[in-house]
């Protein structure tokens, strides 16, 4: 299985010119746009009925469906499976018999870091367990004790999920996250004199009130929490 990750735009220009600013990479022009950070694949949508979320590529998703139809609902638009966890965050299955090919570039690292998955906040925290535990997804970091977990798949995008109300800073499902440890600072940095807007500056992990985390958007309303841990 082969997964990328979905924006949705209002303006194709201003979303490109937003991940230029953040010295993403074009991969693919048009039909669709795709651009990297260089550890994973964005597709940056015009469709009026394009949401955020993923799109995931198998050769079938007869057993997917079967499962899914026991908790959730499922359309089709263009040939394209569609679906939502139980936060609303849009999953995307298109079948491929040869899963799709993407060209990244080499040794390339965009401004916002250290790409570290999506993070989903959830007021059914157990439900969505389930829910992307039917994509492959396991939990590898954290526990539903916790309030939070991160899961993996076989894909290059992993997903951490966190009870409603354990965050305390403005949540956009799903947000980007980008983990940079002591480096954040200069992260934070390079990302002021990009010119893209801050959406909220963080001094809550911070007993200093430094802006150690920053929380920015893209066009689209797709969230970036570009935290050090």
């Amino acid at each position: 299985m082969k997964a990328i990750i979905k924006t949705p735009t209002p303006d194709i220009k201003r979303s490109l010119e937003f991940y230029q600013a953040l010295e993403y990479v074009i991969i693919n022009e048009s039909s669709p746009t795709l651009i990297s950070d260089g550890k994973v694949v964005i597709e940056i949508d015009p469709d009026r009925y394009a949401r955020a979320g993923i799109t995931f590529f198998k050769d079938s998703w007869k057993e997917t469906i079967d499962l899914l139809n026991n908790t959730t609902s499922i359309i089709e638009k263009d040939s394209i499976l569609i679906t939502t966890d139980p936060s609303g965050v849009a999953v995307y299955m298109k079948e491929s018999v040869e899963l799709p090919v993407f060209q990244l570039p080499d040794n390339h690292v965009a401004i916002p870091g250290s790409f570290s998955g999506l993070s989903i906040e959830s007021l059914h925290f157990e439900s969505s367990l389930t829910f992307w535990e039917v994509f492959g997804y396991q939990i590898n970091m954290g526990s539903k004790e916790d309030g939070w977990v991160a899961m993996t798949n076989d894909t290059d995008i992993g997903i951490g999920i966190m009870r409603y109300k354990i965050c305390p800073h403005l949540f956009f499902n799903p947000s980007y996250t980008y983990f940079n440890g002591k480096e954040n600072l200069k992260v934070i940095e390079n990302i002021r004199k990009s010119g893209v807007d801050i959406t909220e500056e963080i001094t809550h992990f911070n007993k200093e009130g430094i802006v150690d985390n920053i929380i920015i958007r893209d066009p689209g309303g797709f969230g970036y929490f570009i935290f050090s841990d």
